[in-house]
């Protein structure tokens, strides 16, 4: 990979997405920090099997009305089935209300109607449903599943209302106050927070201050703190080590914005925006991922296995010995692997090719050297790595260890890059993030992709990917 310049970009530091084992950020307080309490179960969920079962009894009295017109076993079984499957979950923060899932809960049923209908016909051109069945077994449905289900959420929050869940609010001790004070007054939320982790007081009154980690580490413990809210955008670099302390010992960390949302949520808390936080490393894209990796990966080194020696015997002749250049990255969980490329510049030594930011300069490269680092040819070897598991196709760029460290103090996101596997390629390259550009802005694209991240994502990165190489201009 050439040389990428670590300009930092004017305004406030980004917004991370995670954290990573290769953070470097200090313990707070002492050189241990908080001794939380690890060995708790993660707080449980709601229980999906009352939904389910509410679900499920919408169905059922909606396939009384398809049985009455169309009295076959195979039909209500395909109702029953599409329905089910089409079912909407709740999700966020918060018990929803009626009002807030009546779309998905309308969308649903419908296209599982509409779609049992058409199989149906079909199948039975004789025997097709009529618009008034499908219209009334909807209707039926869709009003029985919005009453069943407000029931459900209804006994859910009078639960939360009763014992709600203790909080700790993290960040600068007067916007925390602000944010724990609301979060107060909306007890519907079913958060209540019980103390504020600052550096110091602001001077005025409301939930506790926190600022020793005796005292967090009392307040979690005495009221079984199940909720964290991080109130600041320079929390996540600056109270790290905390969060993810707290985090490992049973509790859920939610970022809240005290101020406008920079980025698009449906999540709320008492007004504010908010969206969980994952500190465990992503699975990575699941099994489908990989499988596109080992697939493409394979299929690609049979198919340039030829211009790979052909490339290597001309950069042997050309430049002596030491065709493959190989060195330590940084990938997936801060874990270290080693890179393969073919070798288009020397280094002066190991500690110049693991320290120095641009150690290849194009003036003194060989012509054949500058041919492969401008079409990328000189990346074609870590379709091995990819083959191997140490990389994947698409992800973040991966990067050497002492550039991991500083970028990681440096730039709040960098360490979250790494919940993902390493790439060749990804959302920062087809983007123009290539060579000399902005770090802040690749993390920003990284964490986006990984946040984001879908199998169909990584195959129209992969064609941009490919048509971009039309148009070289290096890594």
């Amino acid at each position: 990979m050439t040389a990428e310049r670590t300009v930092p970009s004017p305004g406030v530091p980004p917004r991370d997405h995670g954290f990573s084992p290769v953070s470097v950020m200090p313990p707070r307080g002492t050189d241990h920090g908080p001794r939380l309490p690890a060995s708790r179960p993660p707080a449980r969920p709601d229980s999906p099997v009352p939904l389910l079962v509410a679900d499920g009894a919408a169905v059922l009295l909606a396939a009384t009305v398809l049985a009455s017109a169309r009295p076959d076993p195979l039909l209500v079984a395909l109702l029953i089935g599409a329905s089910l499957l089409l079912r909407p979950r709740g999700v966020g923060p918060l018990t929803p209300g009626l009002l807030d899932e009546l779309p998905a809960v309308c969308g649903r049923a419908a296209v599982a109607w509409l779609a049992t209908a058409a199989l149906w016909a079909a199948h039975r051109p004789e025997d097709a449903l009529s618009a008034g069945t499908v219209l009334a077994g909807l209707s039926v449905q869709v009003a029985a599943g919005c009453v069943l289900r407000a029931v459900v959420h209804g006994r859910r929050r009078a639960a939360l209302l009763r014992h709600p869940h203790a909080a700790l609010v993290v960040g600068p001790a007067a916007t925390a106050q602000r944010v724990a004070a609301a979060v107060l007054r909306h007890p519907r939320c079913g958060v209540r927070p019980v103390g504020i982790v600052a550096g110091q007081a602001d001077g005025g009154e409301g939930v506790p201050v926190l600022r020793t980690d005796e005292e967090v580490e009392r307040a979690v413990i005495q009221n079984g703190v199940r909720a964290v809210l991080a109130v600041h955008p320079s929390v996540r670099a600056e109270q790290g080590p905390l969060l993810r302390s707290l985090a490992d010992s049973g509790c859920v960390v939610w970022e809240v914005d005290a101020d406008a949302a920079p980025y698009p949520t449906r999540e709320r808390l008492a007004g504010f925006s908010c969206r969980r936080l994952d500190f465990a490393p992503a699975p990575g894209g699941g099994i489908g991922k990989r499988m596109l990796d080992i697939l493409v990966s394979g299929t690609l080194l049979l198919l340039v296995s030829p211009l790979l020696l052909v490339c290597a015997v001309t950069l042997r002749m050309s430049d002596g010995p030491g065709v493959v250049f190989r060195q330590e990255r940084i990938g997936r969980g801060g874990k270290p692997f080693t890179l393969l490329k073919f070798r288009t510049h020397r280094p002066v030594d190991e500690h110049e090719s693991a320290t120095r930011w641009s150690v290849a300069n194009e003036h003194e490269m060989r012509r054949f050297c500058r041919m492969l680092r401008r079409t990328s040819l000189d990346e074609l070897l870590q379709l091995w790595n990819v083959l191997r598991g140490d990389m994947s196709l698409v992800g973040p760029r991966p990067e050497r260890p002492f550039f991991v460290a500083q970028f990681s103090q440096t730039y709040p996101g960098y360490a979250a890059r790494h919940r993902m596997r390493t790439g060749i390629t990804g959302l920062a390259q087809i983007h123009g993030l290539r060579g000399d550009t902005s770090i802040e802005d690749r993390c920003r694209f990284d964490n986006a992709y990984i946040d984001d991240w879908s199998l169909w994502q990584d195959i129209c990165i992969l064609l941009r990917t490919a048509a971009t190489l039309v148009r070289p201009t290096g890594s």
